[in-house]
């Protein structure tokens, strides 16, 4: 095996013929492969035929979101590390919140990236249609492509060296019979995802940032289980402070040995500003509007007091604007 690192977004390399991951390091056939697998669509009670909107406007089931991988990598590396999710979330709270931080990371970022090369073969289509160039910014392509460089661990020793690229938060929730549901915000790298009496928030590229900023209301929820809606809450707070978060972390990255060492840059750089944009009440309330329709609470409601958002949490630990 070539311990040395992938780099797809050089040469635009999504069109189905190298392994996602790996870029076929490994002298085994690919297979194509569910993004969402069987084990999880099965605890969810999907069939598979259920639909998701792409970015290219396109519909898509779950079964038909799939990405080659490489036989070898999915045997001895993915299917391994799929057990233990698999394992954990049968368990619920109890399993989930005992896995290391970095397989979480693995695991969501496995999906989250495997949603970005679908899109990127989606757009790779479209320009070879239209004759345009690829209309993608540079930011973003090269924040996937640190993920993609950073989900590699899965089958490459990677040592993130005193940092972790990721903040991740499990939380326990009052109900235990929740179903499945998950958000993704492919821009910001953020994710959620609610089953039977968990909940998983994830933000894969801000060094921990996101978690910092929310501190304070972590640490007064440490250990409590959350209603439905201050779950939602939590959400909606993390999604829009990824939002704000207005840095492009760089890494360096240097491979030794067959160990590929990973470093983060300092954040602050040559910028004097804050790490985060000014937190906005009115815009916050336009999120959690969206996290809280199941409750129909209008941005009205929400923001009727407007330096006092509701808030499911007593006390709201929200930023002082």
């Amino acid at each position: 095996m070539n311990s040395s690192v992938y780099q797809p977004f050089k040469n635009f390399d999504f069109k189905y013929k190298n392994c996602f991951l790996s870029g076929d390091t490994f002298n085994s056939p690919i297979q194509e492969v569910n993004i969402l697998p069987a084990w999880l669509l099965q605890v969810a009670n999907y069939t598979g035929e259920e639909q998701i909107k792409l970015l290219d406007e396109s519909v898509r089931s779950y079964n038909a979101l799939k990405v080659p991988c490489n036989t070898e990598v999915l045997e001895h590396f993915i299917q391994p590390l799929e057990e233990k999710v698999a394992a954990a979330f049968a368990k619920g709270y109890q399993g989930v919140s005992q896995l290391e931080e970095r397989e979480l990371f693995q695991w969501i970022g496995k999906f989250m990236y495997g949603l970005i090369y679908i899109e990127m073969n989606a757009a790779i289509r479209l320009q070879q249609l239209s004759g345009d160039g690829l209309n993608m910014s540079q930011g973003l392509m090269h924040k996937f492509g640190n993920l993609n460089t950073m989900i590699q661990s899965i089958y490459l020793d990677v040592v993130f060296e005193d940092f972790t690229p990721w903040s991740i938060v499990v939380v326990p929730l009052e109900q235990t019979d929740h179903y499945f549901s998950f958000r993704d915000e492919i821009n910001t790298l953020t994710f959620s995802l609610k089953l039977k009496d968990f909940g998983i928030i994830a933000c894969l590229q801000d060094n921990g940032t996101n978690k910092k900023f929310h501190q304070e209301i972590l640490d007064s929820i440490a250990g409590k289980a959350l209603s439905e809606q201050q779950y939602e809450e939590l959400c909606a707070r993390f999604f829009y402070s990824a939002f704000l978060f207005n840095r492009l972390p760089e890494y360096g990255v240097m491979p030794v040995e067959g160990t590929i060492y990973i470093d983060a840059m300092p954040l602050k750089g040559t910028l004097n500003k804050p790490l985060f944009d000014v937190w906005q009440h009115k815009t916050y309330g336009q999120v959690l509007e969206n996290f809280w329709k199941p409750w129909n609470l209008t941005l009205f409601e929400i923001i009727k007091d407007p330096t006092a958002p509701v808030s499911y949490f007593h006390p709201p630990f929200l930023p002082e604007v």
